[in-house]
């Protein structure tokens, strides 16, 4: 097992290279990458395998099983997902303004990799190769570590992805997959401050807070998801209805998930009428305020923390609220500035829940689950990053490049 700290060095070592290679040596790389992970499906589900008895063996919830699970078509699909990424325009030495001074100064600021990303993730392999592909395509070495869910597939295409690149001539340090999973090795990557640009987390509450909390390297805080929709007094009902089935339902364990409600007085009848039926297709658990229980008897008695939780589950805190402007308030009390929505037929609802909400991304009349870089059309995407600095929402090959300034002249000097 190789030791974290040497693989931060390969990645260092490798990442000044990385940083000036030809667009088109990148993308030769990713196709060449694309071609063995379906050349090594079988390897890839065999080592998935080991580690989806071993989850079962420890009691792993159903949603989060579904995360950890590669079957052929899903290795098919991050294939295709890397082809993606090769088609995608590279953001390395992209223009992002240019004059020229009244001294003949010719100034231009160029889009520049950051250089080592580590990333500590969780319970889905998939990560490990769209992370590995977006910052090989953005000129950035990567620093992988997953968590023991996920251990054996994770080494199993870490070991894939490291072949195929030294096969097209680049070095095998560009990406490393850490094979400590304690914790640890986590802790040793928050101080790699030599060795690493910025750390990004991914997963749920307990990983982000942490990393954010402890680590010394700079951080890009991603992914935690308490997500709400509020239905406005104006709402189609109807669609309120299937949006917020949408956004619990679809995939719960994600994290642009629905995981709380906010349904206003004056349609709250009416609308748990139409919506329960729907939930209730899924087996979706409510934990109700008690104006909401006493609309839905079948409801449990929210607790303080519900308001508060990421379920991953099929299970949903709904509550009941007087106004656009409480509604708004608790969202920006309990949220986590990542995706919120409002169903309304009022524009001007619309418009000021969009001003006032603050998040990632804020929608109207349309669910969550919209958050993410190949819906909203950036092709691909690390993370959601729900912070303020640097990159804010669906972190596209642009949010994984810093900018340098480029001042070209003929002689002027300045006393």
């Amino acid at each position: 097992m190789q030791d974290i700290l040497t693989q931060a060095q390969l990645c260092k070592t490798a990442a000044p290279a990385l940083a000036t290679l030809p667009t088109g040596a990148k993308n030769a790389a990713l196709l060449g990458l694309a071609a063995a992970l379906e050349a090594h499906s079988g390897d890839i589900l065999a080592a998935n395998a080991l580690d989806l008895a071993a989850a079962k063996e420890r009691g792993m919830t159903a949603s989060l099983l579904d995360r950890l699970t590669l079957t052929p078509e899903r290795i098919a699909a991050m294939a295709e997902g890397v082809r993606q990424v090769a088609a995608l325009p590279d953001p390395v030495g992209e223009v992002v303004t240019g004059h020229t001074l009244p001294n003949g100064l010719d100034v231009r600021q160029v889009r520049v990799p950051l250089g080592v990303i580590g990333i500590i993730f969780e319970a889905r392999p998939n990560v490990t190769v769209d992370a590995a592909v977006l910052c090989l395509k953005s000129g950035n070495a990567a620093l992988l570590r997953g968590g023991k869910e996920a251990i054996h597939s994770n080494l199993a295409l870490g070991q894939i992805m490291g072949s195929a690149l030294e096969t097209q001539g680049l070095n095998a340090g560009c990406v490393q997959v850490v094979e400590d999973t304690s914790r640890q090795s986590a802790q040793t990557m928050m101080n790699l401050t030599e060795y690493l640009d910025v750390l990004i987390p991914r997963g749920g509450r307990g990983l982000i807070r942490a990393v954010t909390a402890e680590a010394k390297v700079p951080v890009i805080r991603t992914g935690e998801g308490v997500c709400h929709v509020f239905v406005d007094e104006t709402a189609d009902l109807p669609m309120a209805a299937d949006i917020l089935v949408n956004g619990k339902c679809s995939r719960p364990s994600v994290c642009n998930a629905v995981e709380c409600v906010l349904v206003h007085e004056a349609v709250a009848a009416e609308f748990w009428k139409l919506a329960l039926p729907k939930l209730g297709q899924y087996h979706v658990e409510l934990r109700g305020c008690p104006r909401t229980q006493a609309l839905v008897p079948q409801a449990v008695s929210a607790k303080e923390e519900d308001w508060d939780s990421e379920y991953g589950d099929f299970i949903l805190a709904a509550r009941v609220v007087d106004s656009l402007d409480e509604a708004v308030a608790f969202i920006n009390a309990h949220g986590t500035q990542h995706s919120e929505a409002i169903v309304t037929r009022d524009l001007s609802n619309a418009r000021r829940f969009q001003q006032a909400v603050d998040a990632a991304a804020v929608y109207v009349n349309a669910s969550t689950r919209f958050t993410d870089g190949f819906q909203l059309g950036l092709g691909a995407e690390i993370g959601i990053s729900t912070q303020k600095m640097h990159a804010r929402g669906p972190m596209g090959l642009q949010a994984l490049t810093s900018t340098k300034f480029l001042i070209t002249g003929d002689g002027q000097t300045r006393w």
